[in-house]
């Protein structure tokens, strides 16, 4: 046994891409030793990356693969000999086997008297395996771009290939790719420790001869390292604290090998402007930290994470560059400001006939009347269910929501779109709810962002996207398989967070919104079973609810999406609280499973069932307890699912269980005497009718 390391040196990777390559390296590399016996399952594995590197280590991987011994059976023996010579079927079996003609033995099997031989496949050495498997591997790595960089090579990896590293022990393997045979050379910081190699003599050197080479190999180690940095210059300054970016921290953490972090600060004046201007400046544009006061207002100071280190003198040079060009954002972003406020916003609703949303679909002029319809229409159902909201703030608010998109500051600064707007608002003496509205109406941007903070600005968010959706529904435009050129699932995903976690309950139904985004019914339909879909996702991917329960909390209703959130949560206590020894509701579960085949296979043989239960046929004791513990369970759990107490009442249906295990095992439903048995059939179908409304309790996946 021996350790093996694999490294790829290439030129600087985008940061994006590094962290999916570096677990799908390891994970190729992994499987392919497993495949070729060369290790065995769970074997202790490592894997490093930095913006120049992918690399893998492996322990304790064979240093050969072992014989493998196999059974073959070959010809008939009637076909294998003739006349007591052997054939060529014969010869050609021993071939294939790898064996003598006189070693062949003959098995007996319910076929007759056949030929068979023991072949045996040699195993490889581990490096001519590794040297001839890796390169598949690395061909079939994913990367959102590829590129040829050396001419009459078939390589294609995302950036050019610059040195390879692969030891097996002590030795070299010589796997070979994108021109470059692999050594024992590595290289350190470009910059730091320049073109000298690194000679490594075992995979374990590996970590311990980077560091002296200036590169943090291990991904981790790198984003620790950053933090404390971060922490330890933040506290040179009493009272300020950096302003927590996990993101940014994974950004910089593939963005560099050998981290080390500088404290700058520009003039108070420029905290004038918007924070949200400043801190997109500062971290979108130039990847810095912000800094805030102890009681978290934005300090006139940043955070920058280098990929080098440098002396005192060096560092303020360092620093004064970056001063500067934050400074130049800084006024760009002024100017910006200023010179759009020299035209109001209601002067800019006209500018947007200017402004293509879509060609088939017209300008954002256009877009913005249809929202502002669908937002006024919305607004009178909410208001009639007795949501307060200010459909003058609503409407004033839609039809201005689009008006940054002319605004000098959003062109420059693309990512603030709608946020601009919100704060042109303000400034411009517009009421808080509609600045508001028209700043959070892109929210929720991902399931991880937050839903908008009022009524208005929720409505305006789902006015705007189920416009969207609608319209490119309308033109065909949905989206297929992985493509959604327009963004419209998470639009959708939007919608269904918002309708399931504004502080303020909209009540409001998929059916509702689709038809008000959607004129056509058809289209509506279409928009209708998308949210629908949308909703499956959001309930099993952010709530995290088994698929089983999902599926049926959906198939007994799909509209009211904090409705089924609610009743999937209550599902998914109540079977954890019945899998210990009771497990009522899930035998219940798996009785109404049972009643639900019953009825379908009845239906399949054209039996139907009566139109209503006749006490005067309900001849078993069974049968009658059924009817009447069912009869009197329906009415309290009707009650409970009005008041949404669903816990309570799937609680009540799972008492449901004594009546229902003796029904089964002393009726038989089936019965020879017809009105009997459509009669049994009609008990069925109430008793799942009754208790179907919160869940399909079917759809419960019931161990064994």
């Amino acid at each position: 046994m021996a350790d093996f390391l694999f490294e790829i040196g290439l030129e600087e990777v985008p940061a994006r891409m590094i962290a999916g390559a570096q677990a799908e390296l390891e994970q190729r590399v992994v499987k392919m030793l497993e495949r070729e016996r060369l290790v065995r399952s769970g074997a202790v594995t490592k894997s490093f990356a930095t913006p120049r590197r992918l690399a893998v280590w492996v322990e304790g991987v064979a240093e050969r693969q072992e014989d493998v011994a196999e059974e073959l059976t070959g010809p008939s023996v009637k076909v294998a000999y003739k006349d007591g010579v052997a054939t060529p079927a014969a010869v050609a079996f021993a071939k294939k086997a790898g064996v003598d003609v006189a070693d062949l033995k003959t098995v007996t099997n319910a076929k007759g008297e056949y030929l068979a031989a023991t072949s045996v496949k040699v195993g490889r050495p581990a490096a001519e395996v590794i040297a001839a498997e890796m390169p598949k591997e690395l061909a079939g790595i994913y990367w959102a771009k590829n590129m040829y960089w050396r001419a009459g090579r078939p390589e294609r990896f995302v950036r050019p290939v610059r040195w390879l590293v692969a030891l097996l022990g002590t030795d070299v393997v010589p796997v070979e790719f994108g021109g470059y045979v692999a050594d024992k050379v590595t290289y350190g910081h470009r910059v730091l420790f320049g073109d000298a190699a690194i000679s490594l003599n075992a995979p374990g050197d590996y970590e311990e001869a980077l560091r002296k080479g200036f590169v943090v190999a291990e991904v981790e180690v790198r984003r620790q390292r950053i933090r404390k940095a971060l922490d330890h210059v933040t506290r040179t300054v009493p009272g300020l604290r950096w302003r927590e970016d996990h993101a940014l921290v994974d950004k910089l953490t593939q963005l560099t090998e050998w981290p080390s972090v500088l404290l700058g600060g520009f003039e108070k004046e420029y905290l004038a402007l918007p924070e949200e201007v400043l801190v997109t400046v500062m971290r979108d544009h130039q990847n810095y930290f912000a800094v805030e006061d102890k009681d978290g207002k934005l300090a006139p100071h940043f955070l920058a994470v280098l990929n080098t280190e440098a002396d005192e003198a060096g560092m303020a040079v360092i620093r004064h560059g970056n001063e500067r060009v934050l400074r130049a954002r800084f006024n760009d972003a002024r100017f910006f400001w200023e010179f759009d406020q020299r035209v109001p916003l209601m002067d800019r609703v006209a500018l947007l006939e200017n402004v293509t949303f879509q060609k088939d679909l017209g300008s954002y002029f256009a877009k913005t009347e249809r929202v502002r319809k669908v937002a006024s229409g919305l607004a009178g159902l909410v208001a009639a269910r007795g949501v307060a909201v200010d459909a003058v703030a609503l409407d004033d608010a839609a039809l201005l929501a689009k008006t940054d998109l002319t605004a000098e500051l959003v062109k420059e600064f693309t990512e603030l779109q709608g946020v601009v707007g919100g704060l042109y608002a303000r400034a411009q003496g517009f009421p808080a709810k509609v600045g508001e509205a028209i700043y959070d109406q892109y929210k929720p941007s991902s399931m991880e962002d937050g839903v908008p903070r009022t009524v208005e600005g929720a409505l305006l968010a789902i006015a705007d996207k189920v416009d969207t959706i609608a319209g490119m529904f309308g033109l065909g435009l949905e989206p297929t398989g992985s493509k959604d050129p327009f963004a419209l699932r998470r639009a959708a995903n939007g919608i269904v967070k918002i309708l399931a976690e504004t502080e303020s309950a909209l009540p409001l139904s998929f059916d509702e919104v689709a038809s008000m985004g959607a004129q056509d019914p058809a289209v509506a339909g279409k928009v209708r079973a998308f949210f629908a879909e949308r909703l499956e996702f959001y309930l099993r991917e952010v709530r995290a609810q088994a698929y089983d329960v999902v599926k049926a909390v959906l198939a007994a209703g799909s509209s009211d999406v904090r409705d089924a959130v609610g009743r999937a949560d209550a599902v998914t206590v109540v079977r954890g609280a019945s899998a210990g020894d009771a497990g009522d509701f899930v035998a219940v579960s798996s009785a109404f499973k049972r009643m639900k085949n019953i009825l379908a296979q009845a239906k399949e043989k054209g039996i139907a069932a009566a139109a209503h239960v006749d006490g005067g046929l309900l001849t078993e004791p069974t049968e009658k307890a059924l009817a009447e513990r069912s009869a009197e369970l329906a009415g309290r759990v009707s009650t409970l699912r009005a008041e949404k107490n669903y816990k309570v009442a799937l609680e009540q249906i799972a008492a449901l269980r004594p009546q229902v295990d003796a029904f089964f095992e002393a009726v038989m439903v089936m019965a020879p005497d017809e009105a009997v048995r459509a009669n049994r059939l009609a008990l069925l179908e109430k008793v799942l009718g009754d208790f179907s409304g919160i869940a399909d309790f079917s759809e419960i996946v019931v161990a064994g």
